[in-house]
């Protein structure tokens, strides 16, 4: 189900731990998978959870839980935006209303041509410089005013 470059990257970090714990690389073999599909499958969970020696249902509930994890299709950005409270006294909801209009989608939404999805999220330890949002899960932006959501929007064009 996977490419041999990405069964690498999953021996690397099943390297990581004891051979009584290589199911302790779930986390990473989960991202690592959403990373090569774009999104976690039932049958790519399941993969990840046969490689690493698990029932399904363990890696399930791991992906399940983290909102990291994507168990649908997402755009080819995702744009997730912390709405805890730091991050909505500074403008959090403003950056999710200015995303929904100049995007045509509400939140849990994908746009038609799927380049966007936009998520709400959880605290990103990054108060001091809220709003903040997350792109793809790897790129932090902080103070996500219009013009800083706009640029932000360009770059992905």
């Amino acid at each position: 189900m996977f490419t041999p470059d990405t069964l690498q990257k999953f021996d690397r970090e099943v390297a990581k731990y004891p051979d009584d714990r290589k199911r302790s690389a779930v986390m990473a073999c989960l991202a690592l998978a959403q990373e090569e599909q774009g999104w976690l499958s039932p049958q790519a969970i399941e993969a990840v959870a046969v490689y690493l020696g698990l029932p399904p249902i363990a890696a399930y509930e791991v992906a399940s839980f983290y909102n990291m994890y994507d168990l649908k299709p997402v755009g080819r950005y995702k744009l997730t935006v912390c709405t805890n409270l730091p991050c909505a006294l500074s403008g959090g909801y403003h950056a999710v209303a200015y995303l929904e209009e100049k995007l045509g989608v509400k939140i849990g939404e994908t746009t038609p041509d799927s380049k966007f999805t936009l998520v709400e999220g959880e605290c990103m330890g990054a108060c001091g410089d809220a709003p903040v949002l997350l792109v793809n899960n790897r790129r932090l932006c902080g103070q996500m005013r219009p013009e800083h959501i706009d640029a932000l929007l360009r770059e992905c064009e």
